[in-house]
């Protein structure tokens, strides 16, 4: 019987701002394993003011307190997984997603979004959520109530060796901030392994996100994630040369591509599906190629991490 094994955010259980593998893990499990992960989000400059209507979980502020800030984003990990190698895939199932807070940010500074020359200021939104209706109400106008459709931003492995330590704010071919709102529950996502253990971290909540994600931030808030950790060797029959991150829904086959150029983000992603498409269907690149256009529609999934993402979605039950 798979285990269940549960991992709460605090100064010794997260990282802030960096993937290395040089990293230990904060627990191992077998593969077939969950792990609960909770996760905290929002530096000092981010939370709602201590003396207002907002709780702040105190585990955040000890976190702020006791733990370096290497860069954007606070991941619970790395969780290894016994028997993951160089050139496996993980299988990264997310079971479920809660919520962790009754608020959460969507801000933007100078210099960075999609927009820095429009907008040269600071701004932050505290926005607040009704966990029982699963909404959030942005208070601007009359105040906008949203449906939530929460996810992890940033899933990722360890990257390799020869990287060194890597900052969160990228996704690269280990996964990372991918903010890729597909990725909710029910979604499975497929990571390269690199190192030995895989090195499974996440963080980055998002309780909803426009494609884009365009002033910097979705609505950053507290999630609590199920995952269960497979491991498929060598590969996995899927895919046997997988190099960089896929995913699946209970609807589509998801292809991923990241480069500071959008238009080289758009080719990755395509040459992924066209290589997913060949490989599954037994078909030539050319005919891919066409099929890819004619049913396979491609997303903006952000344009704010400095690898901007492009993802592809094919419909189940079209080829396979």
């Amino acid at each position: 019987m798979p285990a269940i094994h549960r991992i709460e955010a605090t100064p010794q259980t997260v990282r802030w701002g960096a993937f290395d593998a040089a990293f230990p893990p904060v627990a191992t499990v077998e593969p077939g394993d969950a792990v609960v992960l909770e996760c905290v989000s929002g530096g000092p400059e981010q939370i709602p003011p201590r003396d207002g209507p907002f709780a702040i979980p105190p585990k955040l502020l000890a976190i702020h307190d006791a733990v370096p800030r290497l860069g954007p984003h606070i991941l619970t990990g790395p969780v290894a997984v016994r028997g993951a190698e160089p050139g496996d895939c993980l299988a990264v199932h997310v079971e479920s997603i809660e919520l962790g807070a009754d608020w959460g940010f969507c801000g933007f500074r100078p210099l960075v979004g999609t927009l820095p020359e429009d907008f040269p200021y600071r701004r932050v939104l505290h926005i607040p959520v009704d966990r029982a209706a699963r909404t959030c109400t942005v208070p601007v106008g009359p105040g906008i109530t949203l449906p939530l459709a929460p996810f992890f931003g940033v899933m990722g492995v360890a990257p390799p060796a020869e990287w060194g330590q890597i900052s969160t704010k990228e996704p690269r071919a280990h996964g990372g901030n991918l903010d890729n709102k597909e990725l909710g529950e029910g979604a499975i996502l497929y990571l390269p392994v690199f190192q030995e253990g895989a090195l499974f971290s996440a963080g980055d909540g998002h309780g909803v996100q426009g494609d884009g994600e365009v002033c910097i931030n979705a609505l950053e808030m507290c999630l609590t994630g199920r995952f269960r950790l497979e491991i498929e060797k060598g590969g996995g029959p899927r895919d046997p040369v997988l190099r960089f991150p896929r995913a699946e829904t209970a609807t589509h086959f998801i292809s991923m591509g990241m480069h500071e150029d959008l238009d080289l983000a758009m080719k990755q992603a395509l040459r992924e599906m066209i290589g997913f498409i060949a490989a599954r269907a037994n078909l030539s690149a050319a005919d891919a190629y066409q099929l890819c256009s004619l049913a396979v529609d491609f997303h903006v999934t952000q344009t704010v991490n400095g690898e901007k993402g492009v993802h592809g979605m094919l419909r189940k039950g079209l080829l396979f």
